[in-house]
């Protein structure tokens, strides 16, 4: 039996993931049987491969490999694909046809989305499973094969079958072994790797140099989310290969091939956002934002009165129990969204910062953020990374501040 790398290079599989690795072992682990398997993920996942590998190290590697992509065919004409038809069996029918499940005899057939079948021919693929029969459209013949079927889906299978759009036992009988291959966002170590080797394909393809991505761009890929996964990340490789001048890529160039990159923030469709991991961030921002905003023009208004009557004392007393107040709502948030954070021990007793303040002040958070990025940057002759760190903030975070007040 081949080792794990083998196989990945034979079959032009790229990664080291623990969850790709685990996969990729049950594949090979499974083929030599006549299981069934069902191999899952989200689409772009690249489920193709496993039933390639399944058919390459069975037995039936000399017979037939055939994929049908069951979401493709017509409802109408899905069973005579399948299982072939007689001459007279519907208008059109001119001659008797093979089905794919008669050609592949002795070989295997991927069945890729297998949940888009319909319920009446799921009733004739379950019957194949049982026992290996099925009968041509228009025939009262009953007919044998011996196939091994493969199948793939990137639909949540039992929320499928709680909406009676799939059968239980077929799932069961095609599921005998679940192989499901991790999303890419969840495979973050391999993107580099996997754009490296798209790069390079395409360079060679198109005859040009290879792209090659500066340390800003790279950490911007590895933070995208890939809703497309492999699919996607290969089609932006191609995408920057052909139209970018420079074969070095910044971030400023990729993110325009990222959509929806502004951080990575929900945006508002119909009412949902369509990022269920932070359905709640920007309704929590802009709650932290406006409690702020409230306590620090209540703690200016304390402080003028205060002062005018001359109760020093009074004064750091509520200044201090509004300030840890502001500091707690900080903290409390912080798990949910990324925000300067106020250091509990730059806290000082005695408020020395506290300046005379004018009753006119406008008081802008954002003019105040930006001014503090601007002096950071500044202090740190424009290296972002210091310049985050002072602030208390991600890299990631003060590279979209940078971008959005155009700094």
């Amino acid at each position: 039996m081949e080792n794990l790398q083998a196989i990945k290079q034979r079959f032009g599989i790229i990664g080291n993931d623990v969850q790709l690795n685990r996969a990729l072992e049950k594949a090979v682990r499974v083929a030599p049987t006549d299981i069934s398997v069902l191999v899952t993920g989200e689409s772009g996942v690249g489920k193709e491969s496993i039933p390639k590998i399944i058919h390459q190290l069975s037995h039936r590697k000399h017979a037939k490999y055939i994929a049908v992509n069951c979401g493709a065919i017509p409802e109408g004409t899905i069973d005579s694909e399948l299982f072939g038809h007689e001459k007279g069996a519907f208008t059109g029918a001119s001659s008797t046809r093979k089905g794919y499940f008669e050609v592949a005899d002795g070989g295997t057939i991927f069945l890729d989305e297998v949940g888009e079948l319909p319920l009446t021919t799921q009733v004739r693929l379950l019957r194949v499973l049982e026992n290996g029969e099925y009968i041509k459209v228009g025939s009262s013949e009953v007919q044998k094969t011996n196939v091994r079927i493969v199948a793939a889906t990137n639909m949540k299978m039992h929320e499928a079958i709680s909406k009676e759009k799939f059968r239980e036992d077929l799932y069961y009988r095609l599921s005998t072994i679940e192989i499901n291959l991790p999303a890419l966002r969840e495979r973050n170590e391999d993107i580099h790797l996997l754009f490296r080797k798209f790069a390079s394909d395409f360079a060679q393809k198109y005859r040009m140099p290879t792209i090659r991505l500066d340390e800003n761009a790279t950490k911007l890929l590895l933070n995208y989310s890939f809703p497309g996964n492999i699919r996607q990340l290969r089609n932006i490789a191609e995408q920057i290969s052909v139209v970018e001048e420079n074969r070095l890529v910044t971030a400023d160039k990729i993110v325009q091939y990222l959509p929806n990159m502004k951080g990575n923030l929900p945006a508002v469709i119909g009412g949902k956002t369509s990022n269920s991991d932070f359905a709640n961030e920007r309704d929590i921002m802009y709650k932290v934002l406006f409690d702020m905003r409230n306590d620090i023009n209540d703690l200016k208004k304390l402080t003028l009165d205060l002062i005018k009557n001359g109760d020093s004392e009074q004064v750091q007393a509520q200044n201090h129990q509004l300030i840890e107040k502001i500091y707690q709502e900080q903290t409390e948030q912080e798990s949910n969204i990324e925000v300067v954070q106020i250091p509990q021990n730059n806290v000082q007793n005695n408020y020395d910062f506290i300046e005379t303040i004018e009753e006119d002040e406008s008081l802008s958070l954002q003019d105040k953020e930006i001014e503090m990025i601007k002096k950071s940057l500044e202090k740190n002759n424009n290296k972002r990374k210091l310049a985050a760190k002072e602030l208390g903030i991600s890299e990631r975070t003060l590279y979209r501040k940078i971008k959005q007040y155009d700094l």
